[in-house]
């Protein structure tokens, strides 16, 4: 009897080849650097969505027009809703944190269903396929999305310049200007992978509310 361990699927294997083949062909094309950025930005795909489209909710949950979306593409920045001006201060200030809970929500969500995944099963070696793939999924969709939280720069330039324009007539607008420097804070030191670290503690918190660990 043969041992089925050294049998090799020829269509895996294939698969496998094709797509070595089309990496090594791409980055010799792109170069390294610009393969690793595209696929970077290709894996973030699921956070941006989720990102501008806590942006168009929130534009629509406070009355503000939305004139143009973009979920995600390639280009600079990936994603963005353009909107009407806001009237109020505080609808402003909607629109620019909304990604933050939201996306926050969403891959903490992800996360409770990877780590409940991870705590019913002896070994994720042992585990069915499906259930490794579902966890794989939940995993990169919390990553992405996680990663995604923090408002841009032009989230918080708009904050700031409201909080300018305002400040005279409603000094309660000042209750801002701490998140703007916030908002800029988290920018730079995503620079530092302070968004990735941001994701993994949500994770961890996801694993402690299930009683994994």
């Amino acid at each position: 009897m043969r041992d089925r361990s050294a049998i090799v699927n020829p269509g895996g294997t294939c698969v496998l080849a094709a797509v070595v083949a089309v990496t090594a062909l791409a980055a010799v094309v792109l170069g390294f650097e610009a393969l690793l950025g595209l696929l970077l930005r290709l894996l973030a795909a699921p956070g941006v969505v989720v990102h501008e489209l806590a942006h168009e909710a929130a534009c629509r949950l406070v009355g503000v027009p939305v004139l143009e979306v973009k979920y995600f593409g390639l280009g600079d920045p990936p994603g963005y809703v353009r909107h009407g001006q806001p009237d109020r201060y505080r609808e402003s200030f909607v629109i620019s944190v909304a990604p933050f809970l939201v996306n926050t929500v969403v891959a903490f969500g992800c996360f409770v269903g990877l780590a409940t995944i991870v705590a019913g099963v002896d070994g994720i070696g042992d585990a069915p396929r499906s259930t490794v793939a579902a966890a794989a999924v939940l995993g990169w969709l919390g990553l992405a999305i996680g990663t995604q939280a923090f408002p841009s720069t032009g989230d918080a330039r708009t904050l700031w310049n409201r909080s300018r324009a305002e400040w005279r007539r409603s000094p309660s607008v000042l209750v801002g200007v701490p998140i703007v420097a916030v908002i800029y804070l988290a920018n730079l030191l995503s620079r530092l992978w302070a968004d990735v670290a941001y994701a993994a503690a949500l994770f961890v918190a996801a694993a402690w509310t299930v009683g994994l660990g």
